[in-house]
């Protein structure tokens, strides 16, 4: 058990959620969250939306602060994580007991990559949410919207999902997006949020408090929810493939994926349908298929490959890039060179990254010959050894040979067969099935 866990929770007993304030300038609808971990810290993240992008007349003010009160609860998690107290006080709202446990499944589940890397051993007990706040008052509206909104990562994923849909009636959400977003965006609308975090609690990372990976994809499902409704839409369309319910840790439930999961996904939208009362869907369209099968169809998209980027590390530079040297570089790579050529992959990523000898310890992680895979967003073990496979007998690199001589498996995945269980809407279903059908 990590020692400064326990030393941390025993001084810094509760997190306090103290308010968050909405208001309006020229430009933007602004929230600001108030967090205060007692005798450390007080936290101050906003997020911001354009007015200009609002086109609900009719806004419920009880049910925008139901969301943006909840948006808080995941917001949160940043900054409970530092300390890991073993106490959430709501001052500003209310949880029913379902909705304590629904919020402790996600912290407990979205957090379980950093519980796992900081060593540290947790139980349904590991903190509580006490309420001290008010319940909002109760709502319910008249709602109707129409068309999709489409949450952008700059990866293939929400690229494909974008061209799938490409003869409906879309628009594009990101936070903060970079000018890659902007790219694979194209002609359709793009609603930016602006989301700060608050400089605390980037000094307390510095000054070796907790830290590790968070369930971003959660706060995007909340934030798109938000402006779903703010601006009408009917459907927020995912991009999350059904691969993505593979554990990072092999044996466990440890996922860095977790809150991309169709688990999550269907939790999400039972809690949203319960509490939110609005007809808006939330699902991911390409739930029914596996990264390699994205991989296929995002290969065919060829006026996207010198445009999009899935790099973490990269993200931090400016412009974006391929960094070439991390675990999902090197899946990106494999999974599209199933289907593209050395030159292209080349063109893309500026080498070849299958002849790189010191990618060799995060290869050996992606074809399951370590305890855990990567932690970053990629696909299944079957899927990489699969592409390895297609790959051997057009590629002479270090790393094929490697896989060839000591690795190989026989690995078949029928690219025009749906895999997995999912929430899509029939009509959106028919769309994806058309298009994976030529694979065969």
């Amino acid at each position: 058990m990590n020692s400064k866990f326990n030393e941390l929770r025993d001084k810094y007993l509760e997190i306090i959620y103290r308010k968050y304030d909405i208001s309006y300038d020229e430009e933007y609808m602004s929230i600001k969250y108030t967090f205060e971990i007692p005798n450390l810290k007080v936290f101050e993240p906003t997020i911001s939306i354009l007015k200009k992008d609002i086109c609900n007349n009719n806004i419920d003010n009880n049910l925008l602060n139901s969301m943006v009160f909840r948006i808080g609860l995941i917001e949160l998690i940043s900054y409970y994580k530092c300390v890991c107290p073993k106490n959430i006080v709501l001052e500003a709202g209310y949880l029913e007991e379902d909705e304590k446990e629904w919020f402790k499944k996600l912290y407990l589940n979205g957090l379980s990559e950093f519980f796992y890397v900081n060593n540290i051993k947790v139980d349904n007990d590991i903190f509580e949410f006490i309420n001290k706040g008010k319940k909002i008052d109760s709502f319910n509206i008249d709602y109707s919207g129409s068309g999709n909104l489409i949450p952008i990562g700059g990866g293939k994923d929400s690229i494909v999902t974008l061209e799938l849909l490409k003869n409906y009636d879309n628009k594009c959400f990101a936070i903060n997006p970079k000018q890659v977003h902007l790219d694979c965006c194209e002609e359709v609308e793009l609603y930016s949020v602006k989301r700060t975090i608050d400089k605390n609690l980037l000094e307390l990372n510095e000054k070796g408090f907790l830290n590790g990976h968070t369930p971003f994809s959660a706060l995007v499902a909340f934030v798109s929810y938000l402006v779903a409704y703010l601006t009408n839409r009917k459907y927020i369309v995912l991009s999350n493939e059904g691969s993505a319910n593979e554990e990072t840790v092999i044996g466990t439930n440890v996922n860095h994926q977790y809150s991309k999961t169709y688990e999550f996904e269907n939790d999400f939208y039972n809690y949203t349908k319960k509490h939110f009362k609005i007809d808006i869907k939330y699902f991911s369209l390409l739930r029914p298929i596996k990264e390699i099968q994205i991989a296929y169809l995002f290969s065919k998209y060829t006026k996207y490959h010198k445009v999009f980027r899935s790099c973490n590390l990269g993200s931090k530079k400016s412009p974006w890039e391929w960094c070439c040297n991390c675990p999902k570089c090197l899946f990106v790579y494999i999974i599209l060179a199933c289907f593209l050529e050395k030159d292209k992959m080349i063109e893309i990523f500026g080498e070849d990254l299958l002849d790189r000898k010191d990618l060799e310890e995060y290869f050996l992680e992606l074809i399951g010959q370590k305890d855990t895979k990567p932690f970053e967003c990629i696909g299944t073990i079957d899927e990489v050894k699969f592409a390895m496979n297609k790959i051997s007998g057009r590629y002479d690199s270090y790393l094929v040979k490697l896989y060839k001589d000591n690795y190989y498996e026989d690995v078949n995945i029928e690219l025009d067969k749906f895999y997995y269980e999912n929430n899509v809407i029939d009509e959106y279903l028919d769309v994806l099935k058309k298009e994976i059908s030529r694979a065969k």
